[in-house]
């Protein structure tokens, strides 16, 4: 009897142990990773009984802001515009916990660590997001427009997009049925994702100003040298499959010329044979690919360039540059293709550097957060994240981009009484489906004789069985409407 009681003592006193630790664990180690699980709603429950801060845009639109309600719920958040901030907004849901500022500013927004709420100045205009909006119309895609010289975000609109309010909703009866209805929808048409900054596209020849940068900075080529062959087609060293032009057209000429019809050939041997696979590894990274962005929006993704095309196979081409085994993915990756990948965002940002003399500035949403009072708690300052280029390049390129607007492919950017530089770009989505392209645009505009004071990328997405999309015919209309507004807006247009 004795025995059978001890061996009771012992299992009890090992479960007791078991769990103290399990408890100390989950207490000392994996306490915060918790409390950040946007699934976790433990920590904003007790914030449904206190009035949370007003989340405005920097010409005085609320976006968000508390509701009081009369259910065991004291308050509820209020998204007066729906659909149009959602992705930047986000929601703040007793079930779902919260996403986008309403969870990257959480601290400032509860009442926790004040005596009162906040108030959160955004960087965003209303006329341009609604003119975002407008302008890409119900069509999948995103706008993103930026101040090249603050990092400032001016607008930031996906399609679709979703109403955060009844997610948000103290009727908890609505939030559940309204998030299973939004589970419902495919993950690529999910209008929750914010596709400007957390979903990843083949840029296409939008990343030919990133590949016209690595051949300038390898000092092999300059804007008129050297002169490549007009074909329709380009075979990359290692492989006996051709690489075409767009439409199976014939271009060549310099580095100038192959931007403004954006040739295909041009590129792909610049980047296979001029630059090299090392060149064009770390211009991608002075660019911010392979980096998380340091924006203050919740999770963004990365943007990638392939790390590795192989080892060089003891061979050179005729401008002297390793051949390396993959040097077909090489030659595909310099017209934006294989396995490139990135975000409008960080497409923007690369139209930005240019418009910028070479500096990339971090990207961001939050102006100020102030009392109620109006008392500065917090101010987001502009500051430097990528030194991409030397101030030379970085002219010698917006000079390229000025004349691709002007005379090339993103003639249908043009606006009067301002200057614009663009890129245009026809991603195609898969192989499977050559008759389906995004299509894109980057590009910049200021005044005339007067530094760039916006930057933007737009690109539709491509819908199966709808045919290609292109950055001149799909693209460029929709960033022309969204830059004329910002330019209004600037104070350099009427």
């Amino acid at each position: 009897m004795n025995k059978n009681v001890r061996t009771l003592a012992i299992v009890t006193i090992l479960c007791f142990v078991t769990l103290f630790v399990q408890l100390t664990r989950l207490h000392l180690i994996q306490r915060e990773e918790l409390q950040e699980n946007p699934y976790n709603t433990r920590s904003i429950v007790q914030e449904f009984s206190e009035e949370r801060g007003v989340i405005e845009t920097t010409d005085g639109f609320i976006i968000a802001e508390s509701q009081e309600v009369q259910n065991e719920l004291e308050y509820q958040r209020h998204y007066p515009y729906e659909d149009l901030y959602a992705h930047i907004s986000g929601y703040f849901s007793f079930l779902y916990g919260s996403d986008g500022l309403e969870r990257s500013y959480n601290n400032y927004l509860s009442a926790t660590d004040t005596e009162t709420p906040l108030r959160i100045a955004t960087t965003l205009n209303h006329s341009i997001q609604q003119k975002a909006r407008e302008a890409l119309g119900e069509r999948n895609g995103s706008v993103v427009v930026l101040d090249p010289r603050t990092g400032e975000i001016l607008a930031l609109w996906s399609y679709p997009s979703y109403d955060p309010n009844p997610i948000s909703s103290a009727n908890l009866d609505t939030v559940r049925d309204t998030w299973e209805e939004l589970s419902k929808i495919p993950t690529l048409n999910d209008p929750r994702l914010a596709r400007t900054y957390r979903e990843i596209y083949f840029p296409g020849s939008t990343f030919k100003i990133v590949t016209a940068a690595a051949a300038l900075l390898s000092g092999k080529a300059t804007l008129t040298e050297p002169e490549f062959e007009n074909r329709s087609e380009y075979v990359p060293p290692l492989t006996e499959v051709p690489l075409q032009n767009y439409g199976g057209g014939t271009c060549g000429g310099n580095l100038l010329e192959g931007l403004r019809v954006s040739c295909n050939t041009t590129f792909a041997e610049l980047a296979a044979e001029l630059v090299g696979a090392e060149t064009m590894i770390t211009t991608a990274g002075l660019f911010g690919f392979n980096q998380e962005l340091p924006i203050d929006l919740p999770l963004p993704v990365l943007s990638v360039f392939p790390p590795d095309f192989g080892e060089a196979i003891g061979e050179t081409t005729a401008f002297s540059v390793p051949i390396v085994e993959n040097t077909p993915g090489l030659a595909q990756s310099g017209i934006g293709q294989f396995d490139v990948k990135a975000t409008p965002l960080q497409m923007a940002l690369v139209a930005a550097a240019v418009a910028n003399d070479g500096v990339i500035m971090e990207p961001y949403v939050v102006k100020s957060v102030k009392t109620q009072a109006g008392e500065l708690v917090r101010e987001n300052q502009p500051a430097v994240w990528k030194s991409a280029l030397p101030t030379g390049i970085a002219r010698s390129l917006k000079m390229a981009m000025i004349h691709v607007a002007e005379n090339g492919t993103a003639t249908r950017m043009q606006i009067n009484g301002a200057e614009i530089g663009g890129k245009t770009g026809t991603a195609q989505v898969d192989a499977n489906r050559p008759d389906d392209t995004h299509g894109w645009v980057i590009g910049f505009a200021g005044p005339p004789d007067g530094e760039p004071t916006v930057a933007i990328a737009v690109i539709v997405e491509s819908v199966p069985g709808q045919g290609q999309f292109t950055g001149g015919s799909d693209a460029a209309p929709i960033a022309q409407l969204v830059l004329q507004e910002t330019l209004r807006v600037q104070g350099h247009l009427e």
